[in-house]
């Protein structure tokens, strides 16, 4: 829960630090601009909301790891939401609007996460898990999207915190059920794991058989 309040906080803290120039740049995200990036942020946080306070007496069904869907294809804008999400942001207009909205819900979604009690059963997305897995699970979820914010900012940023990038390197390997190089960063198996940077013919011959199951597109 700790690095779940890290990662999150830092993420928070790197969209505040922004220029409105910096909204209208491409992110990390296919498709998306940064602004569309911060605006699925703020719909994320309402999520993390809304499943703290969806309690079941059900048997857990999945955990930190199993949480996660491996997609066979990347997403194509098609579905209703993602399709939304470029819009949404759009009709903020003001970056500073934005901002004020993801701070106002995202700093009640990181409250709610510190009060959680981990071993609480939770309902989200037709499962039930803990708490403490729900929320261990969006680790990854906040540390690789600080990489897709921070992607094409022509300034340094801050980056993810090293011990978020550890464990979400972790959690990315436990979905694998394989491991990446050593020779990796934390950051570079994200990168190439998840298919935001492609592999080089080195870097592909480091990765020997896991490179015939790259990249691994969470849903």
């Amino acid at each position: 829960m700790d690095l779940f309040s890290r990662s999150w906080t830092a993420l928070l803290t790197t969209i505040a630090e922004l220029t409105d120039d910096d909204f209208t740049r491409p992110s990390g995200c296919t498709g998306w601009l940064v602004r569309d990036l911060v605006c699925h942020l703020v719909i994320d946080a309402q999520d993390v909301l809304i499943t703290l306070v969806t309690p079941t007496e059900a048997e857990a069904t999945v955990d930190a790891v199993s949480y996660w869907d491996v997609l066979a294809e990347p997403p194509t804008g098609d579905d209703p939401l993602d399709a939304l999400i470029p819009r949404l942001a759009a009709a903020y207009g003001d970056p500073a609007l934005l901002k004020f909205h993801l701070d106002d819900v995202g700093s009640a979604a990181g409250r709610a996460a510190r009060l959680a009690d981990p071993a609480v059963r939770i309902g989200t997305r037709g499962e039930v898990l803990t708490v403490g897995d729900y929320l261990s699970a969006y680790v990854i979820e906040w540390t690789l999207h600080h990489l897709d914010l921070i992607a094409h900012l022509p300034h340094p940023a801050q980056s993810p915190p090293a011990e978020t990038l550890a464990v979400a390197r972790a959690s990315l390997e436990a979905i694998a059920g394989a491991r990446f190089p050593a020779a990796f960063s934390d950051e570079l198996a994200l990168l190439i794991g998840t298919g935001r940077r492609t592999p080089t013919d080195s870097e592909t011959a480091a990765l020997g058989d896991l490179a015939a199951r790259l990249p691994l597109i969470l849903g």
